[in-house]
């Protein structure tokens, strides 16, 4: 018996917390649809009373209903009525366009189809019989080049920023809506996004600087030198706007506002396959990728560059810039002085070139085989002066 008391005063205390629930005009929650009879799709809103949404709201183009019994939904309280709380996904998504002003007062999204692009932006259908007006920067979150293919015919949901004449002049927005998306979309990021995660993307921008990706709901940084593991000079010749790609999350701040990834962290280290291919006094033909006061950049595969100072440029001549005897894509033939896998450097020469050491050796051993010459004719080491005679006649 006390069980039974326990159980009707649990309910009771449900019941009154349901019947005090009170909704705003233009409010929006998540309910759970309960039902769905004909035209009408019956929701569960936490109230005393059965919410209704018109079934229409949530046909696809095939005329099926996207949602069953279960799904939540979010929706807008419109009013009660008959006893009813009525709702919406967006007015004009049903079969009226009834609620605008209410619309415009709540900013409840309303449905339109771009109907004509005119002078300052496009002419838009609210239900099929309203126009209503909305400029060129409001219709989405970035500039587009043929604004025309892009949004004629299409429906969006848009906000009603003013509503003046009894409705015979409404200005929609379309950016308000998506800009309230993405905000709700960053602020689910903070919680799960962090770094050193990889997460898909889609490049949104490219600059001379680096590429913008959208990774859902923000955009962040990829710097030029985080393109790729090979030096990039012009992003374009390796992505495209709208292109999805795979993106590592290099630092967050949040407080500023700014995002930096890596598309290099996600491809393969071309240097784990150079360490092992590469070895000091190996020849091998690259190509000068670049060039500094200080040296030559020597590609020799993809994404691994070695270095040949400047020193050991000019065949013995002193050089002030590489570029008087090299230039950029002329290939050269090198040797491997030294590979440091910590530091990712290679230290290359030209494979004809000469260390002072090699012409001192090379200085010593003519002395040495004009002594034995001598030693042999003579039996002498010959003077000084036959010395420094027979080295400039070899040298010549």
């Amino acid at each position: 018996m006390a069980q039974d008391s326990d159980s009707f005063a649990a309910l009771f205390q449900e019941s009154e917390s349901k019947s005090v629930r009170r909704l705003k005009r233009g409010e929006k929650i998540k309910a759970t649809i309960v039902g769905i009879s004909g035209e009408s799709i019956f929701l569960d809103s936490g109230g005393k009373s059965e919410g209704v949404l018109n079934a229409a709201e949530l046909r696809n183009d095939e005329n099926e209903i996207t949602a069953v019994e279960g799904d939540t939904v979010e929706v807008y309280y419109l009013q009660s009525k008959n006893g009813e709380q009525l709702f919406t996904v967006s007015i004009g998504s049903g079969k009226n366009t009834e609620h605008l002003e209410e619309a415009f007062r709540s900013a409840i999204p309303v449905e339109g189809t771009v109907k004509e692009e005119i002078k300052g932006g496009f002419e838009i259908t609210l239900g099929g019989s309203i126009r209503a007006f909305c400029p060129y920067s409001q219709m989405g979150l970035r500039r587009v080049e043929d604004a025309a293919a892009e949004y004629l015919e299409k429906k969006l949901n848009f906000l009603i920023t003013r509503y003046e004449e009894n409705g015979r002049n409404i200005v929609v927005s379309a950016r308000a809506i998506l800009e309230a998306e993405r905000e709700e979309q960053r602020e689910a990021l903070k919680e799960t996004l962090a770094e050193g995660q990889t997460v898909i993307g889609v490049i949104t921008s490219i600059r001379d600087f680096g590429a913008f990706v959208d990774i859902g709901g923000v955009d962040g940084l990829v710097p030029i030198s985080e393109i790729g593991w090979s030096r990039v000079e012009n992003i374009n010749d390796y992505y495209t706007v709208d292109q999805k790609i795979s993106v590592l999350v290099k630092k967050l701040d949040w407080d500023s506002d700014r995002i930096t990834l890596s598309i290099k962290e996600t491809l393969d280290d071309p240097w784990d396959t150079a360490a092992a291919n590469l070895s000091s006094g190996q020849i091998i033909t690259g190509t000068v990728v670049r060039l500094a006061p200080f040296g030559a950049f020597v590609n020799l595969e993809p994404g691994v560059d070695g270095l040949v100072h400047i020193s050991k440029l000019g065949k013995g001549r002193r050089i002030n810039h590489p570029r008087e005897v090299l230039e950029e894509g002329q290939e050269l033939e090198v040797q491997v002085e030294s590979v440091d896998t910590v530091e990712k450097r290679i230290s290359l020469a030209p494979s004809d070139y000469e260390s002072p050491e090699d012409d001192q050796k090379k200085e010593d051993m003519l002395v040495k085989d004009f002594q034995k010459n001598t030693q042999k004719k003579s039996g002498s080491f010959g003077t000084l002066g036959d010395l420094l005679q027979a080295k400039l006649a070899e040298k010549s």
